[in-house]
């Protein structure tokens, strides 16, 4: 290794890792910087492509700013390449000074009450990964329950319910794929319940969703009067809030609309604490039951023994997504995160029980601090981050292989089909042309072979 020369890899190629390499890229140091995006993925851009709802192109116009980082050509970048299987630890250790993890989180986070496991109840991630064209999860949903309880009041627990409660005619101006629109063609849901343990005021999901709710084509919005009976803190709240008071002035004007004329409805149920998924005979979701919450009047709620319930047919949790553990890497299953000071990763020492840095390894984004914040968050974060990685020469790796041709050659010893800029590029244009030609800004391919095979110019 030379001391003027940082060879950095970084695994995931979404926003977090993305924003990362440039962050890097632009910070003033000492030395000259060559850096590997890898990812599991043919595609890059992680969840901003396979976690964010068709019908939300502006979310998805992050990409623009994305694209124009991987699109200067000093980023080089691995698609198709897996962590723990194609390349480990070992690896990078040979050929880099330095690692950073930006993997995410993309699990869903538990739900422990009895039931949740039964036929019919789903993790929201996973129906958002089927709905986003993932290529590693099955082409087919079970979409056969009339009435749907959905467990949050973050903006996934909103996403979840538009896709079940909307019209799929009225999706296809977006790249869903045409899987998702035959099965949601298929759907029979009439009613789509939303539960949050809280209520109104101390909702998690931004104006902008929840009035996108409203504007759903041939669906009712029905609240209900009893969750508006507000306590001095919920005024508070209103009162001292910007965003609490949008979301309140939305929910007000439900409450005056006529109800009744839709073929779909879409309810709100606040003050709803999860107790049980029933199920019947088959092992099948039958109903939701949840006891009813009160103000406790400092914010939060208690509970108030009346126990209510639902039928439903079919349940989503959507209170949370989860990190998952990597091959070699210190993993706090609690959090569900890389245990991190400032993203310098910190290994736990077995003898003194003390926690010590985990040279040259580093973490980012929603792996590093869980999963919550938006953009601006997870830009601020690689700052934090790159600036230890900076700081942090004298105890970077000493690779005995640091070129960059010795890891392409590491690769194709492997039989690793991996993908680059230039094959994304060739995926990305064939993606819109085939939008394009159904008058659509793309449709997504979905098949991992496929989407391989096509940024290799090998169809």
């Amino acid at each position: 290794m030379t001391r003027n020369k940082l060879r950095l890899a970084i695994i995931g190629a979404g926003p977090a890792g993305i924003y990362a390499a440039d962050i890097l890229l632009k910070s003033e140091r000492h030395f000259d910087v060559s850096i590997d995006l890898f990812d599991h993925l043919p595609a890059p851009y992680g969840l901003v492509r396979y976690g964010v709802a068709p019908d939300h192109p502006r979310i998805k116009g992050i990409i623009t700013a994305l694209r124009e980082v991987l699109d200067r050509g000093d980023i080089r970048i691995f698609g198709n390449v897996r962590f723990g299987e194609d390349l480990t630890l070992d690896d990078l250790k040979r050929h880099y000074n330095a690692v950073i993890f930006a993997t995410g989180a993309v699990r869903d986070a538990s739900l422990n009450i009895p039931g949740i496991d039964l036929e019919g109840s789903y993790g929201a991630a996973d129906f958002v990964s089927w709905y986003d064209g993932h290529p590693d999860y099955p082409r087919e949903w079970p979409l056969e329950a009339q009435s749907v309880a959905v467990i949050g009041n973050g903006n996934v627990a909103l996403d979840v319910s538009r896709i079940l409660a909307k019209h799929p005619e009225d999706l296809l101006p977006t790249e869903i794929p045409a899987n998702v629109y035959e099965g949601l063609q298929r759907s029979p849901v009439t009613d789509v319940h939303v539960f949050g343990r809280r209520g109104p005021t101390s909702v998690k999901f931004t104006p902008l969703e929840l009035r996108e709710l409203g504007e759903l084509r041939d669906v009712d919005m029905i609240v209900h009067d009893e969750d508006f009976d507000y306590d001095d803190a919920a005024r508070a709240a209103v009162a001292g809030n910007k965003q609490v008071l949008v979301i309140d002035k939305v929910l007000q004007q439900w409450r005056q609309r006529e109800v009744g004329s839709a073929s779909r409805r879409l309810h709100l149920h606040f003050f709803a604490k999860p107790v049980e998924v029933v199920g019947d005979e088959h092992g099948q979701v039958a109903a939701f039951r949840w006891e009813r919450t009160a103000p406790d009047g400092e914010g939060g709620v208690v509970g108030t023994g009346e126990i209510r319930e639902i039928p439903v047919q079919a349940l989503y949790r959507a209170v949370g997504y989860y990190g998952s553990p990597l091959p070699g890497i210190p993993f706090d299953k609690r959090l569900g995160v890389i245990p991190n000071h400032e993203g310098q990763v910190l290994i736990r020492d077995k003898e003194s029980g003390k926690s010590r840095q985990m040279y040259g390894v580093y973490c980012t984004g929603w792996i590093k601090r869980g999963p919550v914040g938006l953009i601006g968050h997870t830009k601020s974060d690689a700052m934090e981050t790159i600036k230890h990685v900076i700081n942090d020469l004298g105890n970077w790796w000493r690779p005995e292989s640091p070129s960059e041709e010795s890891v392409v050659e590491l690769l194709e010893s492997r039989g690793i089909r991996w993908t680059d800029l230039d094959g994304w590029h060739r995926l990305d244009e064939h993606e819109q042309a085939l939008g394009a030609a159904e008058e659509r800004a793309r449709i997504k391919v979905v098949p991992r072979d496929e989407m391989v095979s096509i940024s290799r110019g090998e169809v």
